[in-house]
C-alpha cells in the first residue's frame, strides 16, 4: 500500500512535534513553522515566475535551507536525541554572502520602493513580508521556549536577502523599480 497522506492525528486539534510531544495545532511552535512553510510555498511561486537561472538557484537553495530551519523549529531545542540539521552560522554567512554580491550587481538604491515590477519581484516581496512574520513568530516563541537562537538572525537575513532579490528580479528584466513619492 502506498503511503498515506492523512493520519487523522490531528482531527482533535493536536499534532506531535518531531521528537513525539503533543500540542495543540494553536501552539506559538506552530505558528512559526507554519508561517515558515508558508514563506518557503512564495518563494516557490516567485521561482516559477522568473527564467533566471542564477535567481532559480539561489531560491531553490533557500527552500532547503527553510525545510532546514523548519526542522530546527519542530524538535525542542532540548532534543538532543534526535539528529537534525540545526541553523549555525554558516547559513547566514551565506545569505549575506549573497547579499553582497548582488548588491556590487545592482544599482545603488537612493529612494524608497515600492513592492512590485515584474511578477517574480512582486511574489519576492511577499514573500519578504511573510519572513518578516515569521522573525516576529520566531521571537515570541522565544519568549515562551527555548529555541536555536541562529533561526531568528537567519530569518533576519533573510527578509534583507529577498528585498535585494527583487531588486535583482527587477533589474535582470530592465524594469525600473516603482518609487515612493510621499503625499501622492
Amino acid at each position: 500500500m502506498a503511503f498515506r497522506i492523512y493520519t487523522k492525528t490531528g482531527d482533535k486539534g493536536n499534532t506531535r512535534l518531531y521528537g513525539g510531544d503533543k500540542v495543540p495545532k494553536n501552539h506559538a511552535r506552530l505558528e512559526t513553522y507554519g508561517t515558515v512553510d508558508e514563506l518557503n510555498s512564495h518563494i516557490g511561486l516567485a521561482i516559477s515566475f522568473t527564467k533566471d537561472e542564477k535567481l532559480k538557484n539561489i531560491l531553490q537553495a533557500i527552500q532547503n535551507d527553510l525545510f532546514d530551519l523548519g526542522g530546527d523549529l519542530a524538535t525542542r531545542f532540548e532534543n538532543n536525541k534526535l539528529e537534525i540539521k540545526r541553523i549555525d552560522n554558516s547559513y547566514v554567512v551565506k545569505l549575506e554572502k549573497i547579499i553582497d554580491e548582488m548588491q556590487e550587481i545592482l544599482p545603488e538604491l537612493k529612494v524608497f520602493i515600492l513592492p512590485g515590477g515584474v511578477p517574480a519581484a512582486s511574489h519576492l516581496q511577499v514573500a519578504r513580508t511573510v519572513c518578516r512574520r515569521a522573525e516576529r513568530n520566531t521571537v515570541t516563541l522565544s519568549e515562551i521556549e527555548r529555541i536555536n537562537p541562529e533561526v531568528i538572525v537567519y530569518l533576519n537575513r533573510l527578509s534583507d536577502l529577498l528585498f535585494v532579490l527583487a531588486r535583482y528580479a527587477n533589474f535582470v528584466e530592465g524594469v525600473k523599480e516603482p518609487v515612493w513619492e510621499p503625499g501622492k
